[in-house]
């Protein structure tokens, strides 16, 4: 990926809330509606609002699994942008990513909800202004796209595909594409943007070449 050499200096917690979602994925810069309902999250989003408004979102291994679920290693930080509470006590928030980061540790805690001790420094890029151009292999994965989103069903709004930068186009469609939860944690863990894009693409392939691709999206995800 193709970086300038400007750097957002924020403060990242060293200890960080985890918000487990099986199929949810967030990235840097990117941002995700969240409607708030369970006791333990609501109480949460509480806490980090008197403070750096950041929640780690990171998926589970299995969701099927009794207890609390183990997670995967790799999530994604981001800040609260916007926050409304409804009359029925729910919290409508969006977070806008700032950076991947690696689990240290899961630590005990007296809060309802999980919190890590969460490493940064393998992500520094993240917190980087991208070039608009990242000399991804657009062609490419436009027409995969095309395919992919046609053999699906689904529609896009090309026009606005063709003028977003590179960055906005790739993570938009990692994180909004039908895409497994096994798949949607490659695409994280993927150390550029430009492995990102290869990635997407071999992922698309792979779905059409399958003769039973399901023309259903993914269900919503359901916090764990």
């Amino acid at each position: 990926m193709a970086l300038s050499g400007r750097s957002k200096d924020e403060s990242l917690p060293g200890v960080l809330p985890v918000f487990p979602l099986m199929g949810a994925l967030l990235l840097p810069r990117g941002e995700m509606p969240l409607n708030i309902f369970e006791p333990r999250y609501l109480r949460m989003v509480r806490d980090v609002m008197g403070g750096d408004r950041m929640i780690g979102m990171v998926q589970p291994v299995d969701e099927g699994q009794e207890g609390d679920p183990a997670l995967y290693g790799i999530g994604c930080a981001g800040r609260i942008c916007s926050f409304v509470e409804t009359e029925d006590g729910r919290f409508l928030i969006t977070l806008k990513g700032v950076t991947r980061f690696k689990i240290v540790e899961e630590l005990s805690s007296m809060t309802p909800y999980r919190q890590v001790k969460a490493d940064y420094a393998p992500y520094e890029g993240d917190r980087l202004t991208p070039m608009p151009d990242a000399g991804i292999a657009r062609a490419d994965l436009i027409d995969r796209l095309t395919k992919f989103l046609d053999r699906r069903g689904l529609s896009a709004e090309w026009s606005a595909i063709e003028k977003a930068p590179d960055e906005l186009l790739i993570n938009s469609l990692a994180m909004i594409c039908p895409f497994s939860p096994a798949e949607k944690q490659a695409l994280l863990e993927a150390k550029s943007l430009r492995a990102r894009t290869r990635t997407m693409i071999s992922l698309m392939e792979f779905a059409l070449a399958d003769p039973l691709l399901d023309e259903d999206d993914q269900q919503p995800p359901v916090p764990n």
